[in-house]
């Protein structure tokens, strides 16, 4: 019986993970496709892959995506790890209510966020890069704050209080004690941000100016005549980059929890 449980079990994962992955690895093929169209297999190619590298308009989104990402997620971050610290210092009664205001943005339409967004800005800074930047980081901050308030929830504050007793000032304090307890939720925050601001549309839509394409916005300019080639060797080498990045903090992680229990168990703890 548990082993007929098992081959289900095993089955039903499978499955699962055939309907995750399979539109991937679709897109991969497609990626090595010698012909344009979807449904023919024209033979094996790494012409898309040549393509790409001298393809100037992919490339400048490209660009624009990553520093939109990376400065959005640096920006969040910064916003995010004190005002998480500031809601955990709260009542109960505030601290409910900030956690559900914090909330709200994540369940919230992308498109009634998207155009709250560009009324709001337009009316203090020309929509362009700037106003993309701001609406990016602003809704990139709670994801910083869920992903840094569970690491605060388990920090054992008492060992700051200690720091600061014996003598060590606040910013001391802070960089030597919560800093390093805080720092798998700040880079969870990080990676959940860049993540979500790469793969952010409607918001980047309404908030951007002329001039501004992201790859999101490129892809959409491209449906009616049709997706380029090289927008699958872009996805392709996109996603072979996040997993390699999953992979190494993964192994990371797990690294440094060893060296952890390894050195509570030789002190006794």
């Amino acid at each position: 019986m548990k082993r007929f449980k098992d081959i289900i079990s095993g089955i039903y994962i499978g499955f699962i993970g055939l309907i995750l992955y399979a539109p991937i690895l679709v897109l991969i093929v497609l990626s090595f496709n010698d012909s344009r169209s979807r449904v023919t297999w024209g033979g094996f190619t790494l012409n898309w892959y040549v393509t790409l590298f001298s393809n100037k308009q992919i490339l400048s989104a490209l660009l624009t995506t990553v520093i939109l990402a990376l400065a959005s997620s640096v920006g969040a971050v910064l916003i995010g790890v004190p005002g998480a610290l500031g809601i955990h210092a709260m009542g109960k009664k505030r601290y409910k209510t900030f956690m559900t205001l914090t909330n709200i943005p994540m369940l919230n339409a992308d498109i009634v966020t998207g155009i709250s967004l560009m009324l709001w800005l337009v009316h203090f800074i020309p929509l362009g890069f700037g106003s993309v930047l701001l609406a990016h980081i602003t809704f990139n901050i709670p994801y910083v704050i869920l992903s840094v308030m569970p690491r605060i929830q388990q920090m054992n504050v008492s060992v700051y209080e200690a720091t600061r007793d014996l003598g060590a000032g606040p910013v001391y304090a802070f960089f030597k004690v919560l800093l390093p307890e805080l720092m798998p939720g700040i880079i969870s925050g990080f990676f959940m941000a860049f993540t979500m601001s790469m793969d952010d549309f409607v918001i980047t839509y309404f908030t951007k100016g002329a001039g501004v394409n992201t790859l999101s916005t490129m892809i959409y300019g491209q449906i009616r005549k049709g997706i380029k080639p090289e927008m699958y060797a872009l996805s392709t080498l996109i996603f072979l980059m996040v997993t390699v990045i999953l992979i190494v903090v993964n192994t990371v992680s797990e690294k440094h929890k060893d060296r952890l229990n390894k050195e509570w168990s030789e002190e006794g703890v």
